[in-house]
């Protein structure tokens, strides 16, 4: 007997509330500093990894979704995108990108604990002051944007599972 994995009955996650919509002002805030960190220094594929690892860490469905898409359509690879949770484990990211996906964590997680010096020492390292403040930023930005989406889930997700 063999069993059909695939299926057309998807869950699609429901909209609690539709913050953009109920809050413009502040939507359009948010949407003019983002488009203020992606006009930034720093290369899209690095912006798109940080994006995509503090979206796992917040379990912002819509975020992981887009930031993977965002990469691949930007040049970047499916497997590194699958990887980018496991990052230490895997081959593929620069000592650059570790830096970067290591503060990522750390400033994603500070309920936890704050930023270590070793971790901040590390990212110092890899990144201009310039490069660092605005990592910071996107950071920021991002973990954001994931409390949005993940508490509100004010956003459907668009395409089919095969996108």
């Amino acid at each position: 007997m063999t069993t059909n994995t695939q299926t057309s009955e998807y869950v699609k996650p429901t909209v609690r509330l539709a913050v953009d919509e109920l809050a413009p002002k502040i939507a359009k805030a948010m949407n003019g500093l983002e488009r203020a960190a992606t006009e930034g220094i720093l290369e899209k594929p690095l912006r798109e990894i940080v994006k995509l690892r503090a979206s796992q860490i917040n379990g912002c469905v819509y975020c992981v979704d887009m930031h993977t898409r965002d990469a691949v359509a930007g040049g970047d690879v499916w497997r590194r995108m699958s990887l980018v949770a496991v990052w230490r484990e895997a081959p593929y990211f620069t000592a650059r990108e570790r830096a970067a996906l290591a503060l990522t964590e750390a400033v994603t997680r500070l309920a936890d604990r704050e930023v270590s010096d070793t971790v901040w020492a590390e990212a110092a390292d890899h990144f201009s002051p310039e490069e660092l403040a605005e990592l910071v930023w996107q950071i920021g930005i991002i973990n954001l944007w994931n409390r949005l989406g993940a508490t509100a889930r004010p956003w459907e997700l668009s395409g089919d599972a095969e996108d």
